[in-house]
């Protein structure tokens, strides 16, 4: 069997046994394309399910060296690549090949240790970038008024009210039907499906109930099986596309480039939590399966209140006069 075809497999069972998001099976699909293209040029030929019981952690590792020496060299037109930024790529290279091959062993017969002796770099763990109140709450209106038309207009702001609202990832909201907001309607709580298909309640909230309520009298084809939000040519809206919406009010009021969709999802935890929400209740809402993951917002809140302290104090650095 040639080893592109288990790659197929594999990625199909991602999808249908672990409930990978679209991102990761993207990411494991470009990554483990990659290694196995690294493969037929060290071979010489394309490789087969042998080929790959045979990869030694030599292999492995210069595979990945391989890949590391692209990223830090500089390209014409582009700049080269953080090492950190690199470091957290090969830490997701090393995971794809973890997962593939745990998938060989099971379900292929092709057993091969290499992959789990693999080191995985250690990589600084980014702190989340929420916005101010003011315009997480503006988000929506803003981004709505942009809009050509009314039915666009509503329906942004009503996705991204739900957004910063419920917490949300934009994959999850874009993947709610109107079904799904009749069941909210009636209990007051989303259901909503994260990573790896986990369930959690999410509560709707009376400003977020009335935005959708008046967008679901501009859709297009509200029955309960349709997309909540749909793309002006029919089907789910697509994600980028809500990102370019939000990237152009972002510029038009001259704020961060981390003001994405998946800002709005740290506001929600950070206002939260500076209102004074339990770390388990905001780890529930966010569908966490680490309380490690939520407490990242507690830091990030110790950064901010470092940083207003730096300049605002007059004795927070030190000058010639100090000393």
């Amino acid at each position: 069997m040639k080893a592109h075809d288990a790659l197929q497999e594999f990625l199909a069972w991602m999808t249908a046994e672990r409930g990978a998001s679209q991102h990761t099976i993207d990411a494991y699909q470009g990554d483990l394309s990659r290694f196995l293209g690294f493969l037929t040029t060290h071979h010489g030929e394309e490789p087969t399910l042998a080929t790959l019981g045979a990869a030694s952690l030599s292999d492995l590792r210069a595979w990945l060296a391989h890949e590391q020496t692209q990223a830090l060299t500089p390209r014409p037109g582009q700049r080269p690549t953080t090492r950190d930024k690199s470091a957290r790529t090969r830490s997701r290279r090393v995971s794809a090949l973890r997962s593939f091959f745990r998938f060989l062993a099971r379900h292929k017969g092709v057993e091969n240790p290499a992959p789990s002796l693999l080191a995985t770099p250690r990589t600084k763990k980014p702190l989340p970038r929420p916005l101010p109140v003011a315009e997480a709450l503006e988000a929506g209106e803003g981004i709505g008024m942009l809009e050509v038309n009314s039915m666009a207009q509503e329906r942004d702001k009503a996705l991204f009210l739900l957004l910063y609202g419920g917490g949300l990832r934009i994959s999850e909201g874009l993947g709610l039907n109107v079904g799904d907001f009749d069941e909210a309607l009636s209990t007051g709580v989303f259901r909503i499906r994260g990573k790896g298909n986990k369930e959690r309640l999410v509560p709707l909230l009376p400003r977020v109930s009335e935005a959708l309520t008046r967008w679901r009298g501009f859709h297009p084809s509200p029955s309960r099986n349709e997309p909540l939000f749909p793309g002006v040519r029919g089907g789910r809206l697509n994600a980028a596309v809500a990102q370019k919406a939000m990237r152009q009010w972002r510029k038009s009021e001259g704020l961060p480039e981390h003001a994405t969709p998946h800002a709005l999802r740290h506001s929600f935890a950070t206002h939260m939590m500076e209102g004074g929400a339990d770390l388990r209740v905001i780890q529930e809402l966010l569908g966490h399966a680490s309380l490690s993951t939520t407490q990242r917002y507690t830091l990030a809140d110790e950064a901010l209140l470092l940083d207003v302290w730096q300049k605002a104090h007059p004795r927070a650095s030190k000058t010639a006069g100090d000393r």
